[in-house]
């Protein structure tokens, strides 16, 4: 089978980090071409170094040039797909009219990667893109989406739901794992006691990640416990962003908290926490943060926003969005539980990822889609069975 992937860019959002995932565990299964209707981001020479092309089309600009859409075409009829795969907004327009210019029509798939609680809340061409979405939802032979919650939201928006498929995100449990070497290499890279206890939040800089709500909630619990830190990192989580600045001066957590910005060594950070948090406000559909932190053994405090509370279970909290004392109480609930209860609900939270939610199982259900969707190879088709 050859897929054809278009998504709307390589950025390194969650959306575009599970795509690497899947491509990743599946490379052997297909033959896979990629391409992003931007640039190659820094998920791009990720996804070559699977041995899969990337083709970036460059159109993320105000006026986008009709020969840059015209070499979609080019791809589309030299790749040949036996199925095409929008993946984001965008890019599931885009494969759209992909899918027409392929020989004999391959099967079209969306995929659906947030949830969707108030269009107000989008850029203004992302409503409009979303709203022709909606006109244009009977035509894929599936949408794919990976929180339950961004069903509901786009069909009452007014999607097809004809042949809706829910599949979770996918999380690499050998990559992100327990490591009790990482909680004291961060630690000292921090200038921390080896002791000290670190709550940690995995985001790009954007208000629906809703830092400002969790820097309140940080300025809260620290007034209760002195022996706390906040690690904060993602796109854009840096000490220059101004906002940031303020509500840390504000909240009296300077000392208290780092902001390392976007890092390489996610599991190292990740596995070094002894909570993990998302604050979302809206937007988030199966936090990948979130399920990275559970795989590494660390209970999480969520609000209760796309499949999140869903995600965690038993094993972690969940909270209202906006509500940075229901954060700070449940943040403070998980320290005065003490360390050996937090030990307990991180391998729950573990187990939970290898059982229901590991990158293998969530591919093995893409490959069956899209099996079960394709058309015959070509070498078949026209083939005698007498």
């Amino acid at each position: 089978m050859r897929i054809l992937y278009v998504i709307t860019d390589l950025g390194t959002g969650g959306a575009e980090m599970m795509l690497l995932k899947l491509l990743s565990a599946s490379a052997r299964n297909f033959d896979s071409a990629v391409v992003s209707l931007g640039g190659e981001g820094k998920i791009g020479p990720q996804i070559s170094r699977l041995g899969v092309p990337v083709f970036s089309l460059g159109l993320r600009t105000a006026v986008p040039s009709p020969l840059r859409i015209l070499s979609l075409r080019s791809i589309v009829r030299k790749f040949h797909p036996s199925l095409v795969a929008g993946w984001m907004y965008h890019g599931n327009i885009m494969a759209t009219l992909a899918r027409r210019w392929a020989p004999r029509r391959p099967p079209l798939v969306w995929n659906i990667r947030q949830s969707l609680y108030d269009l107000g809340y989008e850029r203004r061409r992302t409503a409009a893109i979303i709203r022709l979405g909606a006109r244009l939802s009977r035509h894929p032979a599936a949408i794919v989406y990976n929180s339950n919650i961004s069903v509901q939201q786009h069909e009452a928006c007014g999607y097809s739901a004809e042949h809706r498929v829910v599949i979770p995100n996918g999380f690499d449990c050998q990559t992100f794992k327990p490591d009790p070497a990482a909680r004291q290499s961060v630690r000292k890279e921090l200038g921390l006691d080896a002791n000290a206890l670190l709550v940690g939040l995995v985001a790009r800089y954007h208000p629906m990640k809703d830092h400002a709500g969790f820097l309140k909630a940080a300025g809260c619990v620290a007034q209760r416990h002195p022996d706390i830190y906040f690690l904060l990192a993602g796109a854009g989580v840096t000490p220059e962003q101004m906002a940031l600045k303020q509500i840390i001066s504000t909240e009296q957590l300077q000392g208290r908290i780092f902001l390392l910005g976007e890092r390489s060594d996610l599991p190292r950070l990740t596995a070094s926490f002894d909570v993990a948090c998302s604050a979302s406000a809206w937007g988030e559909g199966f936090s990948n943060a979130i399920g990275e932190a559970m795989a590494s053994g660390v209970p999480c405090v969520v609000t209760n926003i796309g499949d999140s509370a869903l995600l965690v279970g038993n094993a972690g909290v969940s909270v209202q969005p906006e509500n940075p004392q229901a954060m700070t109480e449940a943040i403070c609930s998980l320290i005065q539980s003490g360390e050996e209860h937090r030990k307990k609900l991180g391998t729950e939270a573990r187990q939970r990822i290898q059982h229901d939610y590991s990158i293998d199982f969530v591919a093995r259900r893409f490959e069956d889609l899209y099996r079960s969707l394709a058309e015959p190879p070509i070498s078949a088709r026209g083939r005698s069975t007498t």
